[in-house]
């Protein structure tokens, strides 16, 4: 089968990015035929089809031709539509896998593939598609004001980075790729979680396209064994405000323990100037084999969010490699973390019962290498690569029987 797999990103950026990449290695390693479509940035990983990605979008710049670009990426660009339609004569795939495309790259993809009769499948990442700010936060606290109503709330309220224009080109993005032509032309949504299933129904969107698949994991995670755990937790991710960070650091300046911050994002420099001590380290950004060893060596993980995560990659991540974590009791987390088996829940933005399970499960590590245990073998059973590739296997087939 020849496949294309979009995504804006190609690199270890976040779960989205992850994803794409352990998906084209699954893909490849069943003999699959993969192209990635991205966009060109300068810390993606070599391909031989970038040739065809068009160029890096910054939203930060400020230059007239960026500006351009930034108002119309989004909604129609003809340097998309032109390279898009070049990349899939060549290539002739026989499906295409979405990911995270919007504002770099844009549903225009999903519309031209479907123009030629080629079948399209969208995992969901976050909640775009019901919330043009994707993650139901408006002032940092949950919105769902736009899930069922006119999205002119996000203008109302600046809901995309405090931005008026932003928010305008998020709002101009709702209205052209609305729900009903989304539903025309993406053959089946793949949610990840039930919890994202169950919004997208609420979101006018039909169960007949909704497929629930967890996402996998790699076989790499289950084959690396460092050492024991030693006295510290740790939190790993994205460094921003919807993360719930702040409130896990507030916690941790008064616990006399370690804590260990991976990651980098817009809060970073912040974080780090109020919050770092003897006992907070703020260690960057980091990959590989190095992130599965601060991983694996902590005695647990902790997921702050106070945003509706959908799957968190970070959450399989910890489990595969036998360490618990003490997650947020919102969005998908819960179906994931499983009180008391593969760790604990906190009420999210509580920092009480938070402090309240981490002196918890820092005062019993007979009952965080339990849950390790549990952990490791939650994912071996339900979350190995072998048992995604099928089932994903059978959703291609559904779609390609439609067309």
């Amino acid at each position: 089968m020849r496949i294309v797999i979009a995504n804006k990103f190609y690199y270890p950026r976040g779960g989205d990015c992850r994803y794409t990449i352990e998906l084209e290695k699954l893909l490849l390693s069943h003999g699959h035929e993969v192209a990635i479509f991205s966009m060109k940035y300068q810390k993606n990983l070599s391909n031989e089809w970038d040739n065809y990605w068009p160029r890096e979008l910054n939203y930060s710049e400020k230059n007239k031709k960026n500006v351009f670009r930034s108002i119309f990426r989004p909604l129609y660009s003809m340097e998309v539509k032109r390279n898009f339609e070049k990349f899939i004569n060549e290539f002739n795939p026989d499906i295409v896998h979405l990911n995270n495309i919007h504002s770099q790259l844009s549903p225009l993809i999903a519309r031209i593939a479907y123009n030629k009769n080629i079948p399209v499948i969208w995992t969901l990442h976050d909640y775009k598609l019901l919330c043009p700010a994707y993650t139901f936060l408006s002032n940092g606290k949950i919105c769902e004001k736009c899930i069922r109503n006119n999205k002119l709330f996000v203008v109302v309220n600046r809901c995309i980075k405090g931005s008026i224009r932003a928010s305008i080109i998020g709002y101009l993005e709702s209205l052209i790729w609305s729900k009903k032509k989304l539903s025309q032309i993406v053959d089946y949504f793949i949610c990840p979680s039930l919890f994202m299933k169950k919004k997208m129904i609420e979101g006018g969107f039909s169960s007949n396209k909704l497929i629930v698949l967890n996402n996998f994991i790699g076989n790499d995670y289950f084959d690396f064994r460092t050492s024991d755990k030693e006295d510290y937790y740790c939190y790993f991710g994205r460094i921003s405000v919807e993360k719930g960070l702040a409130t896990l650091l507030e916690v941790a300046k008064s616990i006399p323990f370690g804590l260990k911050i991976v990651g980098e994002g817009p809060s970073l420099s912040q974080y780090k100037h109020k919050y770092q001590n003897k006992y907070i380290h703020f260690l960057g950004y980091k990959t590989g084999g190095e992130l599965k060893e601060v991983i694996e060596r902590a005695k647990f993980t902790v997921i702050p969010s106070k945003c509706y995560e959908n799957f968190p990659f970070s959450i399989v991540e910890s489990f595969a490699l036998g360490t618990p974590v003490l997650g947020a009791s919102i969005g998908g987390i819960p179906e994931l973390v499983r009180g008391g088996e593969t760790g604990l829940t906190f009420e999210a933005g509580n920092s009480l019962d938070l402090k309240e399970k981490i002196l918890y499960l820092l005062d019993n590590p007979d009952v965080i290498i339990e849950m390790g245990k549990n952990a490791r073998k939650f994912v071996d059973e339900n979350l190995n690569q072998e048992k995604y590739y099928k089932k994903l296997m059978n959703v291609y087939q559904m779609a390609m029987a439609k067309n």
